[in-house]
């Protein structure tokens, strides 16, 4: 798959192709991502990107004209039969939730365009834009951290990238719960009565107690933090009838 992304600023993303975990999808090519800088399709004589909002107001709008030639300089160089989504990352956009990237994790690619400033003229928006995306209600400077959160939530889902395919299938939202906690070495952290230890039942060695507790911890979790996530879940029949009784059980020890 192939993902462009048109930026003011691609200098950020460089480190994040050669560290960590992920970058075995990029040095693979599993997942392709090719720059564009914005600037190269601005206007002459200083390659001018944005201007003042019409209407007055603070802040500068990135210019429609700029975006179009990039659009179709990144379409044209992708030679695709059929165009790829362009997404805009905005506050105002969808959610994007693990399923969204499985979805893309999936699919072919798209590409990525990342606003600043005070947004995007809305006629490119309305004539351009396939999907809109927002990562969190709060406001960042611009795309770039949101589209690096989906290059990263990307690639660690292509086949090999994590080592153990299990991995990503017990993250957090992966079965539409939050995870459990997580325990290593040593058994005891600490001395004394003051020693913390790991939870009897994972030293256990049965597997079946351990996997149990483990998702007895999941649904108490959701229930205390994300409680809209696991009334999803029950009201679209994904939990078992022990975890129901574990459902149940987290949500008396909250009152």
């Amino acid at each position: 798959m192939r993902f462009d992304v048109i930026t003011l600023f691609p200098e950020l993303f460089a480190p994040h192709f050669v560290h960590g975990v992920t970058r075995r999808a990029f040095e693979s090519g599993q997942v392709e991502v090719k720059l564009w800088q914005l600037r190269d399709f601005g206007d002459p004589p200083h390659a001018r990107v944005d201007d003042r909002p019409y209407g007055g107001g603070p802040g500068m709008v990135l210019l429609a004209e700029p975006l179009l030639r990039a659009l179709a300089a990144v379409r044209a160089d992708r030679g695709d039969a059929e165009p790829v989504l362009l997404v805009n990352f905005s506050p105002a956009g969808r959610p994007l939730g693990q399923a969204g990237v499985g979805e893309f994790a999936a699919g072919p690619g798209a590409i990525l365009l990342c606003a600043r400033y005070e947004g995007v003229d809305q006629r490119f928006i309305d004539a351009e834009v396939d999907l809109e995306l927002s990562v969190g209600d709060y406001v960042l400077s611009g795309g770039e951290i949101p589209a690096l959160a989906l290059l990263d939530a990307v690639a660690r889902l292509q086949p090999g990238v994590l080592g153990d395919a299990r991995s990503h299938e017990q993250d957090s939202f992966s079965a539409g719960l939050l995870d459990c906690p997580h325990y290593s070495r040593p058994e005891l952290l600490g001395e004394g009565s003051a020693a913390a230890a790991v939870p009897p039942v994972l030293l256990s060695g049965n597997h079946a107690a351990i996997e149990r507790w483990r998702r007895d911890r999941a649904l108490a979790l959701t229930a205390e933090r994300r409680p809209d996530l696991a009334a999803r879940a029950e009201a679209e029949g994904r939990l078992s009838a022990a975890d129901r009784e574990a459902l149940a059980r987290a949500r008396t020890a909250k009152l």
